[in-house]
């Protein structure tokens, strides 16, 4: 048997679909013909993300769910399980606070984690039941490479506001071995659970600052900064059938920062 990256007989559930590299790695699954669920708080920020698709109401769909709360995960993939067999979890939404390296309190702190690594977790426990009754499944996680190293503070010297806080970094590298950890635990009732790691994609916005860009893009071997469309194909390699004997991995999408 040959395999391919067709998606057509698999129903992908993702968090955080809508954001500005949730939207394109959406894309991706669609274009490669999966069906869709994107999970979020706003049916609004949805809609008028993918206003535009054909596929809308046909391979594509909201459900509300927030995270950071059990229960609104668990009713969630129970609605969707109602309607479409759960194949694929993809875990990138996350929510965080503060900045400061020195300054950052309990409570800031206490929110990275919970919205960078918790969260992650608590998604994975809540849709094992659905994959283990099928006996099949993907998890796929999404960490950062300042979960693999240090942020180059020189790189943020002259642009502060811009600068990665500690406890994202700290998460992320718990995204990494929660990935190994739970590849270790359900390989055996054939579920994959892998990451990807990307690397510099700063958003619109923060692509306004032109010197900014270019200090990130001095620190990668193709000197330039990732596009949203750059990410997609992990996502559609990970999520089909040719990644089947591939899990406990991390596929590092940097542009080559993290080998410099």
């Amino acid at each position: 048997m040959i395999y391919n990256f067709n998606l057509k007989s698999k129903t992908v559930l993702i968090t955080g679909g809508y954001g500005y590299l949730g939207k394109a790695v959406t894309e991706s699954l669609l274009y490669h013909e999966a069906t869709v669920f994107v999970l979020g708080r706003s049916n609004k920020k949805f809609e008028e993300t993918f206003n535009e698709s054909p596929y809308i109401n046909k391979t594509l769909f909201f459900e509300n769910c927030d995270v950071s709360d059990s229960k609104s995960i668990r009713t969630a993939f129970n609605n969707i399980n109602d309607k479409s067999s759960i194949d694929i979890l993809i875990n990138n939404a996350f929510y965080s606070k503060g900045q400061s390296p020195e300054e950052m309190s309990d409570e800031d702190w206490n929110t990275g984690i919970d919205g960078t690594l918790n969260s992650v977790f608590r998604c994975i426990r809540e849709v094992i039941p659905y994959l283990k009754g099928k006996s099949s499944g993907k998890i796929i996680n999404v960490s950062s490479m300042y979960g693999m190293v240090a942020p180059e503070f020189n790189v943020y010297k002259d642009f502060p506001q811009f600068l990665n806080p500690p406890h994202y970094g700290a998460a992320k590298a718990g995204v990494i071995q929660l990935t190994r950890y739970y590849a270790s635990h359900l390989g055996s009732a054939n579920i994959t659970v892998n990451a990807v790691t990307p690397g510099p994609f700063p958003s619109g916005p923060v692509q306004e600052e032109k010197g900014f860009v270019e200090e990130l893009e001095k620190k990668t071997c193709l000197n330039r900064i990732g596009k949203p469309e750059d990410l997609g194909g992990a996502f559609v390699f990970l999520a089909s059938d040719t990644s089947n004997f591939m899990t406990g991995q991390n596929l590092v999408i940097d542009g080559g920062w993290t080998i410099k």
